[in-house]
């Protein structure tokens, strides 16, 4: 059956309701963070649905100013304003990112380059994301 569509059904409805369900069971287990198999239980939502949820949690939680969600390992995903937990959090991020342009650099675009070395826009993308893995690193 296909999606109902219109004036009844916009765009991110059931994303912001899974991100409010979300919101409430974390507000509640604070200041204890939720591993995903206790999210998922907790506000009865599939994976795909925590997802989608968690996405437009961390949009409403950039318009309305509230504390940064984050996950780790041992405590799952939890609010916080600490501010070692929060640097924690972001250099494992960048440290993450870096892997991943640093892969694509290498497998993708590196392979690309070598067909075809006068490709302007391969050795473009090259400089451009050769220049963010280095700032990458420089925070990591």
């Amino acid at each position: 059956m296909p999606r109902r569509s219109g004036p009844g059904r916009r765009k991110g409805d059931a994303a912001r309701r899974h991100a409010e369900c979300i919101c409430r069971i974390l507000m509640e287990a604070r200041p204890a963070g939720l591993h995903t198999p206790q999210l998922l239980a907790a506000c009865e939502l599939s994976r795909c649905q925590a997802e989608a949820g968690l996405a437009m949690l961390r949009e409403i939680i950039t318009e309305m100013n509230w504390p940064p969600l984050i996950w780790t390992r041992v405590d799952g995903y939890q609010f916080t304003v600490d501010g070692d937990e929060l640097e924690r959090y972001e250099v494992a991020w960048v440290r993450v990112k870096v892997t991943e342009v640093r892969r694509f650099i290498t497998a993708t675009l590196a392979p690309n380059a070598r067909l075809d070395p006068t490709d302007k826009r391969v050795r473009h993308i090259v400089t451009h994301l050769a220049s963010v893995e280095a700032t990458l690193d420089l925070i990591a």
